[in-house]
């Protein structure tokens, strides 16, 4: 740990994507700030994650000079999408990434201290915010924070703030089965909605797999051993020898996005925001990690860090709120059966809807014109039976 005298420009609370990605903007706009990455973990570490890499996470990185990232990974083209025998399934437009978080998050973290962070190993407990500064149980002194420690987030409840939300998942790593080579596989629920099993595969023989679902406040939250059930109903044989199980909380989003003002920010899983259609939450850490990193960079620039928190909000509402607003409409939609099956069909028979709605689960897409029009024709085709659509390779 610092010493209690050392006073930092910023100071990152988690180094997860989020906490990494704030310490890489901030210091690729001013390499001499003084920024500190505090984390209670030894890096490498485990996540529970369902490891997806989205190419649009990349693409930011790059803006802060981390390049070569996943240079050594398998790439991901084909995405398959099911449920009750309907399926999906094509080359994405782009093709993505499984990278174990343990590999990820070293990766980030170490790109952060190369551009000049400093990590800390210790695990904040207290905030306690000052006329000229911010203080981390008394001992770390910052003119402005950062809140990146994901659900359980301790800024959060500092400031006041609760999550909304949840949807809980079990992941394990088990050896990928021929049907699913090659493919990132998401198999929906009939039953618990909404909710859907995964089959990511890594590339090295294994898939990370697993299964998560919107907690309702009217029925209890699923076992360990449901959650099993649920994952081997879905993907029969994903759960048989898999190994490293986890289980997680996901804080979803919702159509509204309030990011805090003043000198203390939020980003990633802290500030709520994990895809509520698919769970996907690795591009908005990325992407609320570097506009908070800028952000403070800015202000401090200005002599003005008590302003950090308005800056952010502007950027963040610009790349976000439409973005979020259509995933809060498209989750809503999606608990209806009818609409899920009627996307799928979209998909299967327009590449056009598969692709928008590959950008709308993954970064920053919308509900397009090209997606309603789909679903309207797929509500008003007979239904025939389903089999997977042929295309060229």
């Amino acid at each position: 740990m610092a010493p209690a005298s050392t006073r930092w420009d910023l100071a990152v609370v988690g180094a997860g994507p989020a906490g990494a990605a704030a310490a890489l903007g901030a210091l690729h706009a001013d390499a001499s700030l003084r920024v500190a990455l505090v984390d209670r973990a030894d890096f490498p570490r485990d996540k529970a994650c369902g490891d997806g890499v989205a190419p649009h996470v990349l693409d930011l990185l790059a803006e802060v000079g981390v390049t070569g990232l996943v240079d050594d990974r398998v790439p991901v083209e084909r995405l398959r999408l099911g449920r009750g025998g309907l399926v999906a399934e094509r080359r994405m437009a782009r093709p993505a990434w499984v990278v174990p978080r343990r590999i990820l998050d070293a990766r980030l973290v170490d790109a952060a201290v190369a551009a000049g962070a400093r990590l800390l190993r210790h695990r904040v407990r207290d905030l306690r915010q000052r006329t000229d500064a911010v203080v981390l149980d008394g001992e770390v002194c910052a003119a402005v924070v950062v809140g990146a420690d994901g659900e359980h987030s301790v800024v959060r409840r500092a400031l006041g703030r609760s999550h909304g939300p949840l949807a809980l998942a079990l992941r394990g790593y088990a050896p990928v089965a021929p049907g699913r080579r090659g493919a990132q596989v998401i198999e929906f629920g009939t039953r618990h909605q909404p909710s859907y099993a995964w089959s990511f595969d890594c590339g090295d023989g294994h898939a990370n797999v697993g299964y998560g679902e919107v907690l309702h406040g009217d029925r209890p939250a699923p076992t360990r051993a449901q959650l099993f059930e649920r994952l081997e109903a879905l993907l029969p044989g994903a759960a048989g020898e898999g190994q490293d199980w986890a289980g997680h909380l996901l804080p979803l989003s919702t159509a509204r996005w309030r990011p805090p003002a003043g000198r203390v920010l939020l980003a990633g899983d802290a500030a709520c925001l994990v895809n509520p259609l698919t769970g996907e939450g690795i591009h908005h850490a990325v992407a609320t990690g570097i506009a908070a990193g800028r952000s403070a960079a800015a202000a401090l620039r200005e002599g003005r860090p008590e302003r950090t928190g308005e800056r952010y909000a502007r950027v963040t509402r610009r790349i976000l709120l439409p973005h979020l607003r259509h995933t809060a409409l498209a989750a809503r939609l999606a608990r209806t059966t009818g609409v899920v099956e009627a996307g799928l069909r979209a998909s299967a028979a327009d590449r056009r809807v598969f692709d928008d709605l590959v950008e709308l689960g993954l970064a920053r897409g919308r509900l397009t014109p090209t997606v309603a029009l789909g679903l309207g024709r797929a509500f008003l085709t007979p239904v025939r039976p389903a089999g997977r659509p042929q295309e060229p390779a």
